[in-house]
């Protein structure tokens, strides 16, 4: 029987393998355990427009500053701040991220009926798998912000959030399912960061492949999975930064009012900020997530090689 006669007898349901879903769960949750207090930094320097708008809300002066900072008033405790949601949103995030991910990659080649898929196709598996989960673990997202520029002490017009089912209700109560979906179309534009990085992780695995003559889904050493996670994730960092910063502002409860959607914010960033206000947060990003990404491919490769193997 040949590839293609295999391809048409296989079942759809096939592609359903919830072995890629507990790897990436898994991935996810140690990588943001190991590196939550970069995200938190990086957040605080997303929102700091320098305006001094809002009251109460802290700027520093440099990485080290904020660590300083946040840890005198604090302790090592406040670099954990909004390390729950963080924790549920990423476990989840990468979890249904690469169940969608497999699951459109394997139903393409079928329809396709191909071995391999091209750069284009890859890139529309990682949309439809982004757009999918962005929809589903939005609201977590809205949470982990707000609990990541909680303070001491609550301003006014601040709700504080003792975790992710507390922020829910609270959020929930004080602004409908609206608030819910707060940063959700930049956030959709965050989609093509997801659709580049797996494309460009999935093409150097390819060009291994011809390399060697090894199969491209072939278990690999752990430093060739960490140098091409490394590579496609500073890839999309570049290319889609600005989004996280628009979407970073638009969730910030504090700035409720101050913006009216992604254009308005994007005008009064670069009309007060410039161009650098865009990529304010990114070198503290880029030494968060690519360690980051670099650990959950690591984790979710070996994972997921174990679980299908065993089965």
């Amino acid at each position: 029987m040949t590839f293609n006669e295999k391809k048409r007898k296989k079942s759809f349901l096939e592609n359903v393998k919830y072995e890629y879903m507990v790897a990436g769960l898994s991935g996810g949750v140690v990588s943001t355990a190991i590196l939550h207090p970069f995200d938190l930094i990086k957040i605080r320097f997303q929102v700091n427009d320098g305006s001094g708008t809002i009251k109460n809300r802290q700027s520093y002066n440099g990485i080290m500053d904020a660590v300083r900072s946040i840890t005198r008033t604090n302790g090592i405790k406040g670099l954990y701040q909004g390390v729950s949601p963080n924790l549920a949103g990423a476990g989840s995030s990468w979890g249904l991220y690469f169940f969608s991910f497999n699951f459109c990659k394997a139903s393409l080649k079928d329809y396709q009926q191909l071995e391999s898929l091209s750069a284009t196709s890859h890139l529309l598996a990682g949309t439809i798998a982004g757009v999918f989960t962005l929809s589903l673990t939005n609201p977590i997202w809205v949470i982990k912000t707000r609990m990541c520029l909680q303070t001491g002490a609550t301003s006014a017009n601040e709700v504080y959030y003792s975790g992710v089912l507390d922020g829910l209700k609270k959020l929930y109560q004080q602004e409908g399912l609206r608030g819910y979906y707060r940063g959700f179309v930049p956030g959709l534009f965050g989609v093509s960061h997801g659709a580049l990085q797996f494309m460009a992780y999935e093409e150097l695995k390819k060009m291994r492949s011809k390399y060697t003559g090894q199969p491209a889904e072939s278990k690999l050493n752990p430093l060739e999975y960490i140098a091409m996670a490394a590579l496609s994730k500073v890839f999309a960092v570049v290319s889609t930064y600005p989004y996280q910063v628009l979407r970073s502002r638009l969730q910030d409860a504090q700035y409720l009012g101050h913006y009216n959607g992604m254009v308005d914010t994007f005008q009064k960033i670069l009309r007060h900020e410039g161009v650098s206000g865009l990529y304010k947060g990114m070198f503290m990003s880029m030494l968060r997530v690519t360690p980051a990404c670099c650990i959950t491919f690591l984790v979710y490769e070996n994972v997921s090689h174990f679980l299908l193997e065993k089965n």
